[in-house]
């Protein structure tokens, strides 16, 4: 949100919330360090912090899971960044790279391609009795303040202070809300449709909250069962399980139609184990449907 905006909502006393640069964080060192934290769940902690101008209230979280995240993160490109300056220390004192120039953009190429850490590194060129030699070691201040912020960050708001619990959860339902509306636009592809009668725009708030329910329902019951699938990746994954109708021509003229589902293959099988869902063998046709239907 831009500060324009931000403006225009506090004139006209709309509340809002803002996600802040991880680099304004470090405005915040010392709180982030001290204690004072009020757990709000398991794995998140909270705590209200002075602002800069006093206009807005401050909260500034910290989370395990986003920690471990973050952590991982850091440990894998470091761990690239590290290999590839051995490497090319390895060739420089070989002599496989004499020109200053060509190790100097090695560098500046490396660090590029790994901009989550290369601020973490002091890296360069040295020379000695006419040889050259790359020199590289890690900041450890840096690196300190890096692992002291990750899993945390920082939230923003013109509500008035109050509970650091309390002001968390309202910011998690705004999420939780957008998060609903973007699954009924994306996942579900339920789109507005401009209705000019009634009872038919009641019918599509309806089908978007039914929809939106059977969405939240598999949400949990992929948590309940521990999968590492999320909603989307479940539907994607059964969206090849379709029905079929056989058509059978008898003699006399007629047709015999049986309704069948497609064999789920073995990873659809372990997926609809975990939920508790069995297919049935056979599926019922019927071709009837509604008054309500007919006339709509």
């Amino acid at each position: 949100m831009s500060e324009e905006n931000l403006q225009a909502l506090r004139r006209r006393g709309g509340q809002y919330w803002v996600g802040t640069p991880r680099s304004k964080l470090k405005q915040f060192e010392q709180q982030l360090l001290e204690g004072g934290w009020e757990q709000v769940r398991p794995e998140v902690e909270v705590k209200l912090v002075p602002t800069p101008q006093g206009e807005e209230t401050y909260i500034l979280c910290r989370s395990t899971a986003r920690r471990a995240k973050e952590q991982a993160i850091r440990s894998r490109f470091s761990t690239r960044l590290e290999k590839a300056l051995q490497a090319l220390q390895k060739r420089v004192a070989e002599g496989q790279m004499k020109n200053r120039y060509k190790i100097e953009r090695k560098l500046g190429s490396l660090q590029a391609r790994h901009p989550q850490v290369a601020d973490l590194y002091q890296v360069g060129v040295t020379e000695k009795g006419g040889a050259l030699a790359v020199q590289w070691q890690g900041l450890e201040g840096r690196q300190t303040w890096q692992r002291a912020r990750e899993g945390a960050y920082l939230l923003r708001t013109n509500l008035p202070p109050g509970e650091p619990a309390k002001l968390w959860k309202n910011y998690i339902q705004l999420t939780e809300a957008e998060a609903a509306f973007r699954a009924l636009k994306s996942a579900l592809s339920i789109r507005p449709i401009f209705h000019q009668r009634e009872r038919r725009a009641q019918a599509h708030i309806l089908v978007a909250f039914l929809g939106y329910a059977l969405w939240v329902t598999l949400k949990h019951l992929l948590r309940r069962k521990d999968s590492a699938l999320s909603p989307s990746q479940a539907l994607a994954l059964l969206g090849t399980l379709v029905s079929a109708d056989i058509v059978l021509p008898t003699t006399d003229g007629r047709e015999i139609r049986l309704r069948r589902a497609t064999t789920p293959s073995a990873e659809q099988k372990q997926l609809l184990s975990q939920l508790g869902i069995t297919i049935p063998d056979r599926l019922s046709f019927d071709q009837e449907c509604s008054a309500d239907s007919k006339i709509a």
